[in-house]
Protein backbone atom coordinates (compact mmCIF):
# COMPACT_ATOMS: atom_id res chain seq x y z
CA UNK A 1 0.00 0.00 0.00
CA UNK A 2 1.48 3.95 -0.68
CA UNK A 3 1.05 5.96 2.47
CA UNK A 4 3.08 8.67 0.68
CA UNK A 5 1.24 11.86 1.10
CA UNK A 6 -0.14 13.07 -1.46
CA UNK A 7 0.50 16.66 -3.14
CA UNK A 8 -0.58 19.95 -1.89
CA UNK A 9 -2.19 21.38 -4.84
CA UNK A 10 -3.55 25.10 -5.41
CA UNK A 11 -4.47 26.40 -8.66
CA UNK A 12 -4.49 30.42 -9.79
CA UNK A 13 -5.50 31.92 -13.46
CA UNK A 14 -3.45 35.18 -13.72
CA UNK A 15 -6.10 37.37 -16.71
CA UNK A 16 -5.13 40.15 -18.63
CA UNK A 17 -7.58 43.01 -18.44
CA UNK A 18 -10.22 43.79 -21.28
CA UNK A 19 -9.12 46.22 -23.95
CA UNK A 20 -8.34 49.49 -22.29
CA UNK A 21 -8.59 52.99 -24.13
CA UNK A 22 -5.05 52.76 -24.28
CA UNK A 23 -4.76 49.87 -25.92
CA UNK A 24 -7.47 50.95 -28.73
CA UNK A 25 -4.86 53.51 -29.15
CA UNK A 26 -6.61 56.81 -27.25
CA UNK A 27 -4.75 59.97 -25.33
CA UNK A 28 -4.63 58.85 -21.96
CA UNK A 29 -3.36 60.05 -18.78
CA UNK A 30 -3.05 58.79 -14.74
CA UNK A 31 -1.90 55.17 -15.59
CA UNK A 32 -4.48 53.90 -12.77
CA UNK A 33 -7.42 55.17 -14.03
CA UNK A 34 -7.30 54.18 -17.83
CA UNK A 35 -10.91 52.82 -18.94
CA UNK A 36 -12.18 49.69 -20.61
CA UNK A 37 -13.40 50.63 -23.98
CA UNK A 38 -16.63 48.88 -24.99
CA UNK A 39 -14.79 45.86 -26.62
CA UNK A 40 -12.79 45.57 -22.93
CA UNK A 41 -16.70 45.01 -21.25
CA UNK A 42 -17.95 42.76 -23.26
CA UNK A 43 -14.79 40.61 -22.50
CA UNK A 44 -14.98 40.88 -19.25
CA UNK A 45 -18.46 39.64 -18.86
CA UNK A 46 -17.23 37.16 -22.06
CA UNK A 47 -14.44 35.96 -19.56
CA UNK A 48 -16.54 35.41 -16.63
CA UNK A 49 -19.35 33.22 -18.45
CA UNK A 50 -16.22 31.53 -20.58
CA UNK A 51 -14.34 30.60 -16.91
CA UNK A 52 -17.73 28.79 -15.69
CA UNK A 53 -18.37 26.91 -18.81
CA UNK A 54 -14.59 25.78 -19.25
CA UNK A 55 -13.75 25.34 -15.11
CA UNK A 56 -16.90 24.18 -13.81
CA UNK A 57 -16.10 24.83 -9.95
CA UNK A 58 -16.40 28.38 -8.68
CA UNK A 59 -12.93 30.42 -7.64
CA UNK A 60 -12.26 30.17 -4.07
CA UNK A 61 -10.79 32.93 -4.16
CA UNK A 62 -10.79 36.79 -6.91
CA UNK A 63 -8.05 39.14 -6.99
CA UNK A 64 -7.83 42.56 -9.00
CA UNK A 65 -4.98 44.82 -9.50
CA UNK A 66 -5.75 48.27 -7.72
CA UNK A 67 -6.04 49.56 -11.44
CA UNK A 68 -9.57 50.32 -12.95
CA UNK A 69 -9.26 48.58 -15.99
CA UNK A 70 -8.27 45.25 -13.96
CA UNK A 71 -11.20 45.96 -11.36
CA UNK A 72 -13.69 46.79 -13.97
CA UNK A 73 -12.16 43.25 -16.05
CA UNK A 74 -13.24 41.60 -12.48
CA UNK A 75 -16.41 42.76 -11.88
CA UNK A 76 -18.41 40.77 -13.72
CA UNK A 77 -16.43 37.55 -12.59
CA UNK A 78 -17.36 38.90 -9.32
CA UNK A 79 -20.90 39.18 -10.05
CA UNK A 80 -21.16 35.59 -11.27
CA UNK A 81 -19.79 34.12 -7.88
CA UNK A 82 -21.47 36.77 -5.38
CA UNK A 83 -20.32 34.42 -2.66
CA UNK A 84 -16.61 34.21 -3.09
CA UNK A 85 -14.10 36.64 -1.08
CA UNK A 86 -12.59 39.55 -3.12
CA UNK A 87 -9.21 41.39 -2.50
CA UNK A 88 -6.71 43.90 -4.50
CA UNK A 89 -3.07 43.17 -4.23
CA UNK A 90 -0.45 46.00 -5.04
CA UNK A 91 0.23 43.66 -8.81
CA UNK A 92 -0.74 47.01 -11.03
CA UNK A 93 0.98 47.57 -14.31
CA UNK A 94 4.60 48.59 -14.77
CA UNK A 95 4.31 52.47 -14.87
CA UNK A 96 8.49 53.09 -16.05
CA UNK A 97 7.88 56.68 -17.66
CA UNK A 98 7.79 60.12 -16.25
CA UNK A 99 3.80 60.83 -16.11
CA UNK A 100 4.41 64.51 -16.38
CA UNK A 101 6.44 63.72 -19.94
CA UNK A 102 3.81 61.02 -20.93
CA UNK A 103 0.52 61.89 -19.90
CA UNK A 104 -2.25 62.68 -22.22
CA UNK A 105 -0.44 60.97 -25.33
CA UNK A 106 -1.30 58.26 -27.01
CA UNK A 107 0.81 55.06 -27.25
CA UNK A 108 2.03 55.56 -30.67
CA UNK A 109 3.09 59.44 -29.34
CA UNK A 110 5.17 57.29 -26.20
CA UNK A 111 6.67 55.60 -28.83
CA UNK A 112 10.02 57.40 -29.03
CA UNK A 113 9.77 57.63 -24.86
CA UNK A 114 8.98 53.67 -24.36
CA UNK A 115 12.19 53.23 -26.76
CA UNK A 116 14.44 55.90 -24.79
CA UNK A 117 13.93 53.47 -21.74
CA UNK A 118 14.26 49.85 -22.76
CA UNK A 119 17.56 50.91 -25.03
CA UNK A 120 18.65 52.63 -21.24
CA UNK A 121 18.86 48.63 -20.43
CA UNK A 122 19.11 49.75 -16.51
CA UNK A 123 17.06 47.75 -14.36
CA UNK A 124 17.38 50.55 -11.47
CA UNK A 125 16.83 53.30 -13.54
CA UNK A 126 13.54 55.18 -12.40
CA UNK A 127 12.94 57.94 -15.45
CA UNK A 128 11.16 60.67 -12.70
CA UNK A 129 7.42 60.97 -11.24
CA UNK A 130 5.21 58.42 -10.68
CA UNK A 131 7.55 55.82 -11.98
CA UNK A 132 9.06 52.93 -10.60
CA UNK A 133 12.18 51.09 -11.67
CA UNK A 134 12.29 47.69 -13.52
CA UNK A 135 13.58 45.73 -10.29
CA UNK A 136 10.90 47.70 -8.13
CA UNK A 137 8.54 45.77 -10.52
CA UNK A 138 9.90 42.35 -10.02
CA UNK A 139 10.15 42.40 -6.48
CA UNK A 140 6.47 43.71 -6.51
CA UNK A 141 6.15 40.11 -8.88
CA UNK A 142 8.10 38.11 -6.63
CA UNK A 143 5.96 39.20 -3.21
CA UNK A 144 2.94 38.29 -5.50
CA UNK A 145 4.56 34.53 -6.08
CA UNK A 146 5.01 34.28 -2.97
CA UNK A 147 1.84 34.86 -1.53
CA UNK A 148 0.59 32.52 -4.61
CA UNK A 149 3.44 30.01 -3.18
CA UNK A 150 1.53 30.17 0.39
CA UNK A 151 -2.20 29.29 -0.79
CA UNK A 152 -4.10 26.78 0.78
CA UNK A 153 -4.22 23.23 -0.46
CA UNK A 154 -7.28 23.27 -2.91
CA UNK A 155 -7.34 27.21 -3.75
CA UNK A 156 -8.53 28.31 -7.16
CA UNK A 157 -7.95 31.91 -7.37
CA UNK A 158 -8.26 34.19 -10.47
CA UNK A 159 -6.08 37.03 -10.54
CA UNK A 160 -6.97 39.79 -12.90
CA UNK A 161 -3.93 41.80 -14.02
CA UNK A 162 -1.32 43.11 -16.59
CA UNK A 163 0.37 42.34 -19.49
CA UNK A 164 3.99 42.99 -17.82
CA UNK A 165 2.87 41.02 -14.98
CA UNK A 166 1.83 38.00 -16.46
CA UNK A 167 5.33 38.52 -18.30
CA UNK A 168 7.50 38.79 -15.34
CA UNK A 169 5.98 36.15 -13.89
CA UNK A 170 6.77 33.77 -16.93
CA UNK A 171 9.96 34.48 -16.48
CA UNK A 172 10.23 34.49 -12.86
CA UNK A 173 8.78 30.98 -12.99
CA UNK A 174 10.59 29.22 -15.98
CA UNK A 175 14.23 31.45 -15.05
CA UNK A 176 14.55 31.91 -11.56
CA UNK A 177 18.03 32.56 -11.51
CA UNK A 178 18.30 35.48 -14.47
CA UNK A 179 19.69 38.65 -13.15
CA UNK A 180 17.30 41.66 -12.91
CA UNK A 181 18.78 42.95 -16.45
CA UNK A 182 19.06 39.56 -17.93
CA UNK A 183 15.12 39.84 -16.71
CA UNK A 184 14.61 43.06 -18.38
CA UNK A 185 16.41 42.45 -21.61
CA UNK A 186 13.99 38.84 -22.17
CA UNK A 187 10.59 40.81 -21.04
CA UNK A 188 11.42 43.33 -23.67
CA UNK A 189 11.89 40.80 -26.17
CA UNK A 190 9.15 38.84 -24.86
CA UNK A 191 6.17 41.85 -25.03
CA UNK A 192 7.41 42.99 -28.52
CA UNK A 193 7.42 38.85 -29.82
CA UNK A 194 4.65 37.26 -28.10
CA UNK A 195 2.10 39.90 -25.94
CA UNK A 196 -0.45 38.81 -24.11
CA UNK A 197 -3.72 39.44 -25.35
CA UNK A 198 -6.82 41.00 -23.77
CA UNK A 199 -8.48 38.23 -20.96
CA UNK A 200 -5.52 35.91 -21.82
CA UNK A 201 -5.05 33.78 -19.25
CA UNK A 202 -1.54 32.11 -17.63
CA UNK A 203 -2.50 29.08 -15.60
CA UNK A 204 -0.57 28.21 -12.55
CA UNK A 205 -0.55 25.30 -10.13
CA UNK A 206 1.52 25.19 -7.37
CA UNK A 207 2.73 22.34 -5.68
CA UNK A 208 3.95 22.28 -1.86
CA UNK A 209 4.78 25.88 -2.24
CA UNK A 210 6.12 25.65 -5.94
CA UNK A 211 5.37 27.58 -8.73
CA UNK A 212 4.68 25.68 -12.18
CA UNK A 213 3.32 27.62 -15.17
CA UNK A 214 1.12 24.75 -16.78
CA UNK A 215 -0.24 26.82 -19.84
CA UNK A 216 -1.28 29.86 -21.72
CA UNK A 217 -4.46 30.22 -23.57
CA UNK A 218 -7.32 32.81 -24.99
CA UNK A 219 -10.59 31.32 -23.93
CA UNK A 220 -12.33 34.86 -25.10
CA UNK A 221 -11.20 35.62 -28.29
CA UNK A 222 -14.16 38.46 -29.37
CA UNK A 223 -14.76 40.46 -32.29
CA UNK A 224 -16.29 43.38 -31.99
CA UNK A 225 -17.25 45.49 -35.14
CA UNK A 226 -15.04 43.28 -37.14
CA UNK A 227 -11.80 44.29 -34.85
CA UNK A 228 -10.21 41.75 -32.55
CA UNK A 229 -8.44 43.02 -29.71
CA UNK A 230 -5.15 41.38 -29.24
CA UNK A 231 -3.47 44.31 -27.52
Amino acid sequence: MNSATPPAIATVWLVRHGQSLANAGGATREFHAIPLTELGRQQAQLFAERFAERFGEPPTLIVHSPYLRAEDTAAPTIARFPDVPVETWPIQEFTYLNSTASDGLTERERAPLFQKYWERDDPAYRDGGGAESFTDFLNRVRDMLRRIADLPCGARVIVFTHGYVMQAVRLLVLFPGLSDREMMSRSRILNESVPIKNTEILDLQITDGKVTALAQEHITPLTFEGAISHE
